[in-house]
């Protein structure tokens, strides 16, 4: 019978010899995000690109900060802070970015929204 390898493993095949498919994949997990607010997905997604550049240890010497302090913010469940994502994201080779969305009544809407409660 036939080993197939697990998905998991397929998957940081794919992101380690692909720099675009990483962070097209970091950017539908910031997309998914953004649009129903799962966190642990989000980190899972970092987590997958940081296991396919090398792991805790490489993103470690890269951000200056310990390995043991990644692995517990990538594990947690709990929003990252902008001065904790941003040099984690340039490890990776990326940064965040802001775009218009889609349609540009929702900012608008959002806002109204916000005013309002």
């Amino acid at each position: 019978m036939k080993q197939y390898p697990k998905w998991r493993d397929y998957l940081i095949k794919r992101l380690a010899s692909d720099k675009e498919e990483a962070i097209g994949y970091l950017d539908v997990a910031f997309e998914e995000y953004q649009q129903d607010g799962d966190m642990p997905f989000l980190l899972n997604g970092i987590a997958y690109v940081v296991e396919a550049q090398g792991g805790i240890t490489e993103l470690a010497k890269r951000t200056h900060m310990s390995p043991d302090a990644l692995q517990k913010i990538l594990s947690s469940d709990k929003a990252l802070h902008l001065d904790t994502l941003c040099p984690i994201l340039n490890a990776l080779g990326c940064r965040l970015s802001i775009e218009p969305l889609a349609s540009e009544n929702t900012g608008s809407k959002i806002i109204s929204e916000q005013q309002n409660t």
